[in-house]
Parts: structure tokens; C-alpha cells; sequence
């Protein structure tokens, strides 16, 4: 079982961002993409996703090609959560979650009580119970960036893709949606993150994968990949490390 890419080239009809990158995510694990701005991380998870079509190589969800698949059968097993989103209508908080249930009853089927118990589910387990029946758009942009995560979940799908899933997060929430993450690969889905914090990836990923300029530089395992000298070459700057008094590691730009 695994979201898996071999060869692939991606991009958009007029320009291709990225090629050669084989990645194969599997059913319980944590992978982090790590990369500079504008190293074409979101376009090749826009790619992985099936939102754009794959300009060469191999793209496979659990054996079947993903072009195969139906959009339905995409949307069933592949939860996106995007970088930001403001939202233009007033939909309540529980409205926008139970959007998510879509992908199992079609767009315009009325939502059962057991879509309504899931939607409720996640929104308990995000801990934004009580925004249920606020406007999305008058709560803050990290709420915002629950009820997405929570909208994702409420798919069930088998393998979840975050983009940058903490960036508008205050500290404690981002506690919070990694711990989620953690807890999505220990019950057996697929988790994909891109962060630019590096000791997020170095203390909740499995694996990670370092991507620069649509090329990936780099991927193994977190703490043999992650060292000063591949993130100084992937960043093209400086990266010093400190150490604590139980041996833990993080990661600090250097001067």
C-alpha cells in the first residue's frame, strides 16, 4: 500500500518545474518534503494529488495508476490540506467540515447522520468543537487551518498531503496538528508534509525527501538525512546545530 512516484516530471503545460523525482509514500509513515521557496514543492504535490497530470514518468496509488482512478476514487483515499485559504462564503465551521464527506456521497447528496457524526468527530478530535457554528470566515487564520485539516480527515482517506500545515499556526496549535500527525501514521495512513522548519521534520518524520529546484537532492531516513552540510547545500546557506542536555538536536540558521 503506498502513493508512489518513479521518474516523474511535473510542471504546467508551459513550463515544467521539476524532473526525475521517485517517492513512495506508504501506509504509516511520515514523510516530510523539505526545500527552498519556489523549489516546486506544492506543484509536486498538486501533481501527486492528480490536480495536475504528470508531464512524464510513473504515478501509482496503491498499484493503480492514479490516472486511472476516478475523481471519486482519488478524493476517497487522498486528503489535501493547502497552504491557505480565506474563504469567500459565510459557511458555518461544521458546514465546511462536513464538506469533506462529499467524496463518499457525491456533490449534491444530503449529508447522512453518519457524515454529520464524522464531521462532529474531527472537529472534536482538532479540538475546534466550539467553532462549529461560527462563520469560516470570521475565525483567525489558524482556526482556518483546523477546519481544513479537519475537513481532510473527515474523508477518511488512506493518505493525507499537508502543505505547510503549521505555517499560521501559533505554537501551541502546531503541537497540536503534529501530534495529529503522528496519530494519523501510528492508525496506518500515509502522512506527506512540506514544513520549513526543520526540527519539526527532524522530531515527527519518518522520512524525508530534500527537494531543490524541482529536483530532489536527497531521501532517507530523518535523522541520518538531516545534517548541517545536505540542509546547508539544499538551502544554500549556513545551518548550525545545538544540542541539549539529553542529546536532543535543533536545527539554527548559521551566521
Amino acid at each position: 500500500m503506498s502513493l508512489s512516484a518513479s521518474g516523474l516530471a511535473y510542471g504546467y503545460p508551459e513550463r515544467r518545474i521539476g524532473e526525475d523525482v521517485t517517492l513512495d509514500l506508504k501506509a504509516g509513515e511520515v514523510l516530510a518534503l523539505l526545500g527552498p521557496n519556489g523549489g516546486g514543492k506544492t506543484t509536486l504535490l498538486k501533481t501527486l494529488l492528480g490536480l495536475l497530470p504528470p508531464q512524464a514518468g510513473m504515478l501509482s496509488l496503491d498499484g493503480r495508476p492514479l490516472g486511472s482512478l476516478s475523481i471519486g476514487e482519488r478524493a476517497r483515499a487522498l486528503g489535501y490540506v493547502p497552504q491557505a485559504h480565506a474563504g469567500t462564503f459565510a459557511f458555518s465551521v461544521f458546514a465546511v467540515v462536513l464538506m469533506g464527506r462529499t467524496a463518499h456521497g457525491g456533490l449534491f447528496a444530503a449529508p447522512s447522520r453518519h457524515d454529520r457524526e464524522v464531521a462532529q468527530a474531527m472537529l472534536e478530535r482538532l479540538g475546534i468543537a466550539a467553532l462549529g457554528q461560527r462563520p469560516y470566515t470570521q475565525i483567525s487564520g489558524g482556526e482556518r487551518q483546523l477546519v481544513l485539516i479537519a475537513r481532510a480527515l473527515a474523508q477518511e482517506p488512506r493518505y493525507v498531503i499537508l502543505d505547510e500545515p503549521t505555517a499560521s499556526l501559533d505554537f501551541g496549535n502546531q503541537g497540536k496538528v503534529m501530534a495529529q500527525i503522528r496519530r494519523l501514521a501510528a492508525e496506518g495512513l500515509g502522512v506527506l508534509f512540506t514544513t520549513h522548519d526543520l526540527n519539526q521534520a527532524l522530531a515527527h518524520a519518518d522520512r524525508v525527501m530534500l527537494l531543490r529546484e524541482g529536483r530532489a537532492l536527497a531521501s532517507g531516513p530523518a535523522a541520518e538525512l538531516l545534517t548541517p552540510e545536505r540542509l546547508g547545500e539544499l538551502y544554500g546557506a549556513p545551518i548550525e546545530t545545538v544540542r541539549d542536555a539529553q542529546g536532543r538536536v535543533a536545527f539554527l540558521p548559521g551566521a
